[in-house]
C-alpha cells in the first residue's frame, strides 16, 4: 500500500448562519488509525464530509499529497479515498458480489467491463471482510452487520489508501460492533490503510484507535493517544459528565464508566462533602457509591498502592496518602485533619488497625469532639481488626462513646447522608 499524506488546514464550515467547524487543523500520517469523537453537534460527521469532499469548506482546505482536493476529479479522489457512510440503504436486490464490484468503478474506463484483476480484487475484499459466503445473496436480505461488512468490502475494492468511516458501529449490537472494528483494525495493520473514523462510543474509540481527535463546538479540544485524550478533565469539559476512568485489564487503554447524571438531586448532593477513612480495600466500594450518588468525596490517610488508594485515584478523589508499611507522619495526619474539618460527614470503614494507622482513629476523635457528624461502620468486630495488642480496641471504644453514629452495613449510610441533602 503506497504512502499518502493527508493534511487539514484551517477548515471552517457552516450550515447557513450556523457555524459547525471553526479553524480545524491537523495532519494524519500514513497508516494511522484516527478516531474522531465528541458530543452530538460537535461537528464530527461534518468534518469527515469535508475531508471526503462531500462538503466544501468555507475556509481552509484539505490537502491530499499536497494537493487541494477541490482541484482533483471525483474518480481521482475515489482511487485515493473510500467512504463508508453511516447509513447504508440498498433499495435494489443486487447481489453482494455486484455491490462490491461497484467499488471498482473508479478504476474502469467509461465503457470498460471488469476483468480478471477486478474480479480478483473483489474476491479478496469479500474474503477480508468475511463476506465470501454471502457473494450470491441479495443485499436486501442481509442483517445490519452483514450490510456494513459489504459496504466496507465495496470501499476496499476501490483500492484506497485512506478509508473514511462515519460511525461504522451505529445501530449494531455489541457482537457486530466488535466484528466491524476488528475488520477495520486488520485493514489498518495488515494492509497499511490510513483510517479515519467517527465513533460515538468512547470505550470503543479508546480500544481501537491509535490517536483520538476530540471536538467541542466545532473546534479541536484535544488530540493525541487515548490515554491523553480520555481523561476525567476532558470528558467533564466536553461532555459535562462525571466519569470513572480505569485501565482496561487486557490492553491497558482507558475505559469510561459514567458516574452520575446531572440531575437536580445529584446537584444538591454536590454541596455535601464526605470524608472517608479507609484502607486495606475496605472503603473502595463505598467511595465508588458515594461518588456515583453525587457527593463530594475526600479520603485519607491511604497507603500508596493499597486498593483503596487505587480506587480513590481512579475516581479523582482528593486523597491524603502515605508510603506503604510506614507509620503515618505528623504531616499526613495534619493534612487528614484539614480534609476532615471541611467535611459535613466523616465515615470510618471497617479497616484493620496496626501501629502505623492509629492516627486515623485519633483524627476521628478530634472530629467527634468538635461536634462533626461521624459514622462508624461496625460490621466486623473491632477485636478481629486490632493488631495493636488492644490499643486500637480501647481508642475505638472511646470513639464510640463520643456519640458517633454506628451502622452495620454501608446501605444504612445513605439514609443518614440524605438528612444533609438540601431540599429542592
Amino acid at each position: 500500500m503506497g504512502k499518502v499524506h493527508l493534511e487539514i488546514e484551517g477548515i471552517s464550515f457552516s450550515y447557513g448562519a450556523e457555524p459547525i467547524l471553526d479553524q480545524v487543523s491537523f495532519t494524519v500520517p500514513t497508516g494511522q488509525l484516527l478516531g474522531i469523537i465528541g458530543p452530538n453537534g460537535s461537528g464530527k460527521s461534518t468534518l469527515l464530509r469535508n475531508i471526503s469532499r462531500t462538503l466544501k469548506p468555507h475556509l481552509g482546505r484539505v490537502l491530499l499529497e499536497n494537493r487541494d482536493i477541490t482541484s482533483m476529479g471525483s474518480l481521482e479522489i475515489a482511487r485515493q479515498m473510500a467512504v463508508v457512510p453511516q447509513e447504508n440503504s440498498y433499495d435494489f436486490p443486487f447481489t453482494v458480489e455486484e455491490i462490491v464490484m461497484m467499488g471498482r468503478t473508479p478504476h474502469l474506463g467509461r465503457f470498460q467491463q471488469e476483468g480478471p484483476r477486478d474480479r480478483k480484487i473483489v474476491e479478496e475484499a469479500l474474503t477480508i471482510t468475511n463476506c465470501a459466503h454471502l457473494a450470491h445473496k441479495a443485499v436486501t436480505e442481509l442483517s445490519g452487520g452483514e450490510r456494513q461488512r459489504v459496504t466496507i468490502a465495496r470501499a476496499l475494492a476501490q483500492e484506497p489508501k485512506i478509508l473514511l468511516l462515519d460511525e461504522p458501529t451505529a445501530h449494531l449490537d455489541i457482537n457486530h460492533q466488535t466484528e466491524i472494528l476488528n475488520i477495520v483494525r486488520r485493514l489498518n495493520r495488515d494492509l497499511g490503510l490510513t483510517v479515519i473514523m467517527v465513533l460515538h462510543d468512547l470505550n470503543l474509540a479508546s480500544e481501537y484507535c491509535d490517536q483520538l481527535l476530540l471536538l467541542k463546538g466545532g473546534r479541536i479540544f484535544k488530540m493525541g493517544p487515548p490515554q491523553e485524550v480520555i481523561t476525567r478533565e476532558s470528558i467533564a469539559a466536553v461532555y459535562g459528565s462525571r466519569v470513572l476512568i480505569r485501565r482496561h485489564p487486557l490492553h491497558g487503554r482507558p475505559q469510561i464508566t459514567i458516574l452520575s447524571r446531572n440531575t437536580a438531586a445529584a446537584q444538591r448532593k454536590r454541596e455535601i462533602r464526605v470524608h472517608v477513612v479507609g484502607g486495606g480495600g475496605m472503603a473502595a466500594a463505598l467511595m465508588g457509591e458515594l461518588v456515583y450518588a453525587g457527593y463530594q468525596v475526600t479520603a485519607g490517610v491511604l497507603n500508596i498502592g493499597d486498593s483503596d488508594w487505587e480506587q480513590a485515584k481512579a475516581l479523582g478523589i482528593p486523597t491524603v496518602e502515605a508510603p506503604p508499611f510506614s507509620p503515618l507522619t505528623e504531616e499526613a495526619h495534619a493534612k487528614n485533619l484539614r480534609l476532615i474539618e471541611q467535611a459535613q460527614w466523616v465515615i470510618l470503614a471497617p479497616i484493620p488497625f496496626g501501629e502505623g494507622n492509629m492516627k486515623n482513629l485519633e483524627a476521628l476523635q478530634v472530629a467527634a469532639a468538635r461536634g462533626q457528624r461521624v459514622i462508624v461502620i461496625d460490621g466486623i468486630p473491632i477485636h478481629r481488626r486490632d493488631y495493636t495488642g488492644g490499643r486500637a480496641f480501647g481508642e475505638y471504644q472511646r470513639l464510640l462513646a463520643m456519640g458517633v453514629a454506628k451502622v452495620k452495613e454501608e446501605a444504612e449510610i445513605h439514609q443518614l447522608l440524605e438528612e444533609e441533602v438540601p431540599p429542592q
